[in-house]
């Protein structure tokens, strides 16, 4: 591209998040724009910013990165999202990729390969970390075969246990900021989660999601 590469980089510890901004800055081709630390500062930076490449953190405040995705991707659409984490957990793995990120990094990633994975990313192009290769093949292997017919899950079975408490919320009526207070989080990560909710279990609404989980208590 014409003009330096945007960057966003978000984490919660801001030690490591100011040395990666510091580190970027010195890298020619790429111009960091800003910072987040939780996932609502996170997308109001990323629909105000408009950034061509993010550096997410895995392990957010009240919220999972592979979570915020999603909904960073639909804040500036034809950004770039690579995962820069210490989770080496293989199901994380394949879910960034699966929720549209161009990449999954370690932090023990070093310099070098950490700007060729953003060059990549730019391209088109995905990278993911050597330690963690193995692990996204097993998981490939270890998916079921989609020519066999697999029996009707449990909808409620792809929520998280964090989504299962704000369902159960929901469903007693209470609003995204009672369910905040209730919870000790931000009413921004529960807005996010109830957008979640909504995305796995096919619905429209919360009145929607109350009723689902009011007839599987019956």
């Amino acid at each position: 591209m014409s003009h330096p590469a945007r960057v966003l980089v978000i984490d919660d510890h801001t030690l490591f998040r100011r040395g990666l901004m510091a580190l970027l800055a010195t890298q020619d081709g790429l111009q960091v724009v800003g910072e987040a630390g939780d996932a609502g500062e996170a997308l109001r930076r990323a629909s105000e910013l408009r950034p061509d490449i993010i550096l997410l953190d895995h392990h957010l405040p009240g919220v999972n990165g592979v979570d915020l995705i999603e909904s960073l991707i639909a804040a500036a659409p034809g950004v770039r999202v690579l995962m820069l984490t210490v989770s080496e957990e293989s199901e994380t793995l394949t879910q960034a990729l699966r929720r549209g990120a161009h990449g999954y990094l370690l932090k023990t990633v070093d310099s070098d390969m950490l700007v060729t994975a953003i060059e990549r990313a730019l391209k088109g192009q995905s990278t993911v970390s050597p330690e963690m290769t193995g692990k996204l093949v097993n998981a490939f292997r270890s998916q079921p075969d989609t020519a066999a017919p697999a029996p009707e899950a449990d909808p409620l079975t792809l929520l998280s246990p964090r989504e299962r408490e704000i369902l159960q919320e929901i469903a007693a009526g209470a609003s995204n900021k009672e369910i905040a207070r209730t919870l000790a989080i931000a009413e921004t990560t529960v807005k996010i989660h109830v957008q979640h909710i909504l995305r796995k279990l096919n619905l429209t609404s919360r009145v929607q999601a109350a009723v689902l989980l009011s007839a599987r208590a019956k």
